[in-house]
């Protein structure tokens, strides 16, 4: 077993079993880009300031830029028997440079260099999920656009409920990815803040330059408190909710999804690439990518709550389970990356069945508010109309037909105030154009919602 930095202090090596429940290099390896571009700001200002000799520092970052590129072309391979990314990159540079390697860790621990890393990797992995969020909605900004006129039935309790068009339905998820959107925004925010000069948990007696490091690192500021820098993982946690919210909205629109391609739907078709069969039932076509984005819901849900159990008991400041972070973190950020990026292909190439859309809108009475609100129109109070046209409903139930299709003198049966302008009032095209207030689904307000999707994407280009 390889000597550990910090064996000076103890009279006995660690049991190899320990030693591989308390190495993290399986996981935190990802991190190396991260690892070795801290320690080169950090050598970096370390020279700058004379803590150590500007030959020293040019020295230890030409070492760190070499270990960057082997490990890149992979002339250089991750030991599987090292602690973690830290001191594997540190143990190498010494081997390469001798005892100037040993300088680097001056003025820092691994405490604040391991929240350093985190912060440094999350905030990259942030502006990755974003990209993919704004190629889902520019993907939904392109089905509204070839939708805008194609009625469907919206619902209430998965029934039937009012007439709406599937290029509104669809803008209901581009509102929900905008906020999640601004939540990645503010998670970054709140990540972009560099801990390193916090030490193991008080500072350093050396005079470092923690701005010098953060403007290096491209760092909006740096951590205020010590023992906050290094125990701190709130933006871990944060980040790990603002996934969890995201997963949930992919969820909702990968659950219409399965409804919609079924028989008793028949609202889309899934492209054959992204659809898989059966092995034993030569005729299915199962949507097996919307269910699994759905599955994974659940398993980015319990990144968030491992990560929330493992913080909530720790005192101040640094303690072993933070270690916990990445693996529940990177494992959330992995499979929210891969579902939208599947998701959106997905979503991309789907048909839109507009006849059975329409036909189901046909049923279910989705007018009748309409055939309510015309009784208004006429001067009948809300709920005397709402009564009428609940028997009008009533009585196509029985008679097995439609408000469209029942005879004016029926209608006039429930009241006088009915004229043969009763059918323009209940067409479900109007119906739909009817709804022009801010927001609905009107195709003026859609075509208003659909400006401010594409003004966003633009934005963010």
């Amino acid at each position: 077993m390889k000597e550990k930095m910090w064996d000076a202090r103890f009279s006995k090596k660690v049991d190899a079993r320990v030693n591989d429940f308390n190495s993290s290099i399986r996981f935190d390896y990802r991190m190396y880009r991260c690892d070795i571009d801290g320690s080169v700001a950090h050598a970096t200002m370390l020279g700058e300031c004379g803590i150590i000799s500007p030959a020293e520092a040019d020295k230890i970052v030409a070492g760190l830029k070499q270990i960057k590129a082997d490990l890149e072309s992979g002339t250089l391979a991750f030991d599987p028997e090292a602690e973690d990314i830290h001191m594997f990159v540190e143990e190498v540079l010494t081997q390469r440079i001798g005892e100037t390697g040993k300088r680097l860790h001056t003025a820092r621990s691994r405490n604040d260099q391991v929240a350093l890393d985190i912060r440094m990797y999350l905030r990259d992995r942030i502006r990755d999920i974003q990209k993919r969020v704004l190629s889902l909605l520019g993907v939904i900004a392109h089905k509204a656009e070839e939708n805008t006129e194609t009625v469907m039935p919206g619902y209430t309790h998965l029934q039937r409920a009012q007439p709406v068009t599937f290029a509104h339905y669809l803008l209901a998820y581009a509102q929900m990815l905008e906020r999640d959107f601004a939540r990645l925004e503010g998670a970054y925010a709140r990540t972009n803040v560099m801990p390193l000069g916090s030490g193991a948990l008080a500072a350093t007696t050396y005079p470092i330059d923690r701005q010098r490091t953060a403007q290096l690192l491209g760092f909006d500021g740096v951590t205020e408190n010590s023992i906050d820098g290094v125990s701190d993982r709130d933006f871990v946690l944060e980040l790990a909710s603002a996934l969890s919210i995201l997963m949930m909205h992919m969820s909702r629109f990968a659950e219409e999804i399965i409804l919609w391609c079924s028989s008793e739907f028949r609202f889309i078709e899934l492209d054959d690439a992204y659809a898989t069969g059966s092995s034993i039932m030569p005729q299915k076509k199962n949507p097996d990518v919307a269910e699994l984005v759905r599955g994974k819901t659940g398993r980015v849900y319990g990144d968030l709550t491992t990560l929330l159990t493992m913080m909530k008991g720790l005192p101040l400041a640094y303690n072993k389970d933070m270690q916990e972070d990445k693996e529940a973190i990177f494992d959330a950020l992995d499979n929210t990356e891969i579902s939208l990026e599947v998701f959106t292909a997905m979503l991309d190439t789907l048909t839109v069945r507009r006849d059975a859309m329409r036909a189901a809108a046909s049923r279910g009475f989705i007018n009748a508010t309409d055939c309510a609100d015309y009784l208004v129109k006429k001067g009948m109070p809300f709920r005397d109309a709402y009564k009428v046209s609940g028997r009008l409903v009533a009585h196509c139930i029985a008679e097995e037909t439609t408000l469209e299709e029942l005879p004016l003198e029926v209608y006039r049966r429930y009241s006088p105030l009915f004229e043969v302008d009763v059918y323009e009032a209940i067409d479900l095209a109007a119906c739909v154009a009817g709804r022009n207030a801010y927001g609905g689904p009107a195709p003026a307000s859609v075509r208003h919602q659909l400006d401010l999707l594409n003004d966003y994407l633009a934005s963010h280009a």
